[in-house]
C-alpha cells in the first residue's frame, strides 16, 4: 500500500471515529429535545428516546412553563445571578493571584503555588462542612453571597492563570514602571487585556461548573424563592412521575444561558485553554 493510499485510509478511519464520537456525545441532547415535545403519558411509558412521533408531540410543555410555571423563572434567575457574581468575582480575584504568582518573586511564592495545588487535589465535600458553618457564622445562610463565596477563588482558576501569566512579555511591566505606572495600573491597563483569551476560557468553564452546581446551593439555599435552577427542578420529580414533560422542558431551557456563553466566547476559547495548557 502507498503512502497516499495510507495516509487517505487514516483519515477515513480518523473521520469515521469522530463522527461515531459526536454521535454519541450529540445522542442524549437530541433524546431530551424530542421528548421534550412528548406527553407526560408517553414518556412514562417509553422513557426518553429520539422516537418521533408527530401526531403526539406539541409545544404544551413549553407553553407551560412560559405561562403558568412562575416558579421556574424565579430558579432561573436565580441561577443567572448566582452564575454572573460567581464568574465575575472569580476571574477577577483567581487572575490576581495568578498572575501575582507568575511575575513577582516574594518570599513564599513557592509556598502559596504548593498550597494551591494541595486544595486542588482535595475534594470539594471534604470542605464542605467547615464552610458551611463558615457561612452558619457569618449568617450567609439563603443568600447569594452564601452561594457565591466559596467559588470565589478557585484554585483550578489561580493555575491556569499562573501557566498563562507566565507566557507574558515582562518586559512591558519595567516599561510601564518607568513611565510612572503603578502595579495595579499594570495589571489592568497592559497584562489584564494580554490574558483575555485566558479569561474567556475560565469563563465558559466558571459559568458552567456554578450554573450546573447542584451540591452546595442545596446546603445553603432554604426558601423555594432562593432556589437555583438545578435544585428547583429536582422538586418536580414526585413518586408519581407526573412533572417529567415540564421537567424535561425546563431541563432543554437551562441549555440555552451555556451556549451563548460559549458562543460569545469562543473566539477566544480554543486560544485560551491551548495558550494555558502550553505556558510555563
Amino acid at each position: 500500500m502507498t503512502i497516499s493510499k495510507k495516509k487517505r485510509l487514516y483519515t477515513w478511519l480518523a473521520t469515521i471515529g469522530v463522527g461515531i464520537a459526536a454521535f454519541i456525545t450529540v445522542f442524549p441532547l437530541l433524546s431530551l429535545v424530542v421528548s421534550s415535545f412528548r406527553p407526560s403519558s408517553d414518556l412514562m411509558r417509553d422513557g426518553i428516546s429520539l422516537s418521533i412521533d408527530f401526531s403526539k408531540m406539541s409545544l404544551d410543555n413549553y407553553t407551560y412553563i412560559f405561562t403558568q410555571a412562575a416558579d421556574y423563572w424565579s430558579w432561573y434567575g436565580n441561577s443567572l445571578i448566582i452564575s454572573v457574581i460567581t464568574i465575575v468575582l472569580s476571574l477577577f480575584f483567581s487572575s490576581m493571584v495568578g498572575y501575582a504568582l507568575a511575575v513577582y518573586d516574594f518570599k513564599g511564592r513557592n509556598f502559596f503555588f504548593l498550597l494551591v495545588l494541595l486544595i486542588m487535589m482535595v475534594p470539594f465535600e471534604i470542605l464542605m462542612l467547615p464552610l458551611y458553618q463558615l457561612m452558619i457564622d457569618l449568617q450567609l445562610i439563603d443568600s447569594y453571597f452564601g452561594a457565591v463565596l466559596p467559588m470565589v477563588v478557585a484554585p483550578v482558576a489561580v493555575f491556569f492563570f499562573r501557566q498563562f501569566a507566565m507566557g507574558l512579555p515582562l518586559q512591558l511591566m519595567d516599561a510601564a514602571r518607568i513611565d510612572g505606572s503603578s502595579e495595579y495600573g499594570i495589571f489592568f491597563r497592559i497584562m489584564l487585556p494580554l490574558m483575555a483569551p485566558s479569561l474567556a476560557a475560565m469563563a465558559i468553564l466558571q459559568g458552567l461548573g456554578s450554573w450546573n452546581n447542584f451540591l452546595w446551593p442545596l446546603l445553603v439555599l432554604r426558601s423555594n424563592d432562593m432556589l437555583t435552577l438545578p435544585i428547583g427542578l429536582a422538586t418536580l420529580l414526585t413518586p408519581y412521575g407526573n412533572n417529567y414533560d415540564v421537567l424535561i422542558a425546563g431541563s432543554v431551557l437551562t441549555i440555552v444561558p451555556i451556549i451563548i456563553l460559549f458562543i460569545f466566547f469562543q473566539k477566544f476559547f480554543i486560544a485560551g485553554l491551548t495558550t494555558g495548557g502550553v505556558k510555563g
